[in-house]
């Protein structure tokens, strides 16, 4: 159902620089890009995408309370090596790696900017 998502940022360079090595980590690319307006990443290219560009209005960008990007991963292992990966790179914890339920493992983090994402898998249960 989701074809991408885009985050705001107020550095463009800084943002592509941490998502560039984070997805680069998942074995994304970029797959869309307009010079110094937004970037995109995917890593399937019949997958969702997720983008971070300056906002059109020309006002800064914001976080938005309650709005957050979960990351699909294949395993628990990866959940924690890129939860890791993304607070090596600058992100701030918001939720460490484990369980949260029966059968649901995640992590939580905010990049550079302040958005909130997550990276899950399902664990059966």
């Amino acid at each position: 159902m989701i074809g991408y998502v885009t985050l705001g940022t107020n550095d463009l360079p800084r943002a592509v620089a941490f998502y560039d090595a984070l997805f680069g980590a998942m074995g994304g690319k970029r797959f869309m890009e307009h010079e110094g307006v937004f970037v995109a990443w995917v890593t399937d290219p019949k997958g969702a995408g997720l983008s971070v560009t300056k906002p059109f209005n020309g006002q800064p960008a914001t976080v938005g309370n309650g709005v957050m990007v979960a990351l699909d991963a294949p395993n628990p292992a990866e959940v924690d090596r890129l939860h890791a990966l993304a607070l090596s790179l600058g992100g701030t914890d918001e939720g460490a790696p484990g369980p949260r339920g029966d059968s649901f493992y995640c992590a939580y983090f905010r990049d550079l900017d302040g958005n909130k994402l997550n990276f899950f898998c399902f664990t059966g249960g």
